[in-house]
């Protein structure tokens, strides 16, 4: 076990020194939009909450562990269209225990291609180290007086800030957008210094009508870099009375994945997600969970209306 885990932490650090990609990674992209794109915030015209809890690497000690709640809202604001949003976020990572919470605000505006959403979020990314997780066998690797090696548990906190676009219309939809645009600094005392890289992500999909109405097929594909490293998803779903959907997710060099969702009652969701690895770490992990419950609702409306879900068109 302590040579395994030994060799994720190399796996990781070596990675991140390569690729700085910090941002937490997702299956149901669909479904975390808000949480990367601002320009997402009220895009439905109602409120739409998402609790997600993903498990990566299972089998692995020290593997990531991710928990997002989002809540989007369609409002008015000084006569203007608008959206805001909020989003909490734990993701460990070994040694690693990272909070993050922010708002958004999203300008929205009918346009003849679809509805328009630019969005600014702000907020609070707290980075914190734990001595506990700490591994540092006598003689390898690490001494425990090395500098780098924290002595207690230690955290720093940074502004956060990011920006979006977001358009949508009934066919289809397309999102651009940048997290940690002003690269907040991590500085502990004593250790080594380090900073949030600015992650760019694009964003499409489509909804292509069958000659059976029932039925729906949902193409969608996701890109996230840092400039240094990129990477895809590629997703298409099959969608059975708006309400069941089963579908396959590959991430380039990282996995295959199964998707499935559907709705148990009026704008109540869940899905579970299960990750094939097929990077080097296949031979060490069973594979990742991901697990979402979404609910939407319109505030002053006939709540006895049929509400979209967030993840389809």
């Amino acid at each position: 076990m302590k040579k395994l885990f030994c060799f994720l932490f190399l796996y990781i650090i070596v990675n991140l020194a390569a690729t700085a990609q910090q941002d937490p990674q997702f299956t149901f992209n669909r479904m975390t939009q808000l949480s990367v794109n601002p320009g997402f915030a009220g895009n439905d015209g109602v409120v739409n909450g998402v609790i997600l809890n993903r498990y990566q690497w299972v089998g692995i000690e020290g593997a990531p562990k991710t928990l997002l709640f989002s809540v989007g809202a369609a409002t008015e604001l000084f006569g203007q269209e608008s959206g805001v949003g909020l989003n909490i976020m734990s993701d460990e990572l070994g040694f690693n225990n990272n909070i993050s919470v922010s708002v958004d605000y999203a300008w929205r505006k009918s346009t003849g291609l679809g509805m328009l959403g630019i969005g600014a979020s702000v907020g609070f990314y707290n980075f914190g180290q734990s001595k506990a997780i700490w591994y540092t066998p006598e003689g390898e690797l690490w001494n425990e007086n090395d500098g780098i090696v924290p002595k207690q548990d230690v955290s720093q906190l940074a502004l956060d800030v990011g920006f979006g676009v977001y358009l949508k219309a009934d066919d289809y939809f397309v999102g651009a957008s940048v997290t940690h645009l002003n690269q907040p600094s991590i500085v502990f005392a004593d250790l080594a210094s380090t900073f949030l890289a600015r992650h760019y992500y694009l964003s499409a999909g489509y909804n292509i009508s069958m000659s059976d109405p029932l039925f729906e097929i949902q193409p969608s594909v996701f890109f996230k870099t840092d400039m240094v490293s990129y990477q895809v998803d590629m997703n298409v779903d099959l969608v059975y009375k708006k309400r069941y959907s089963a579908g396959l997710n590959y991430r380039i060099d990282d996995a295959i994945s199964v998707l499935l969702g559907f709705e148990m009652t009026n704008g109540l969701r869940v899905g579970y997600a299960y990750d094939i690895i097929t990077s080097a770490l296949s031979g060490y992990s069973g594979g990742s969970h991901e697990v979402y419950l979404s609910y939407s609702f319109d505030l002053g409306k006939n709540r006895s209306k049929k509400y979209k879900s967030v993840r389809f068109l």
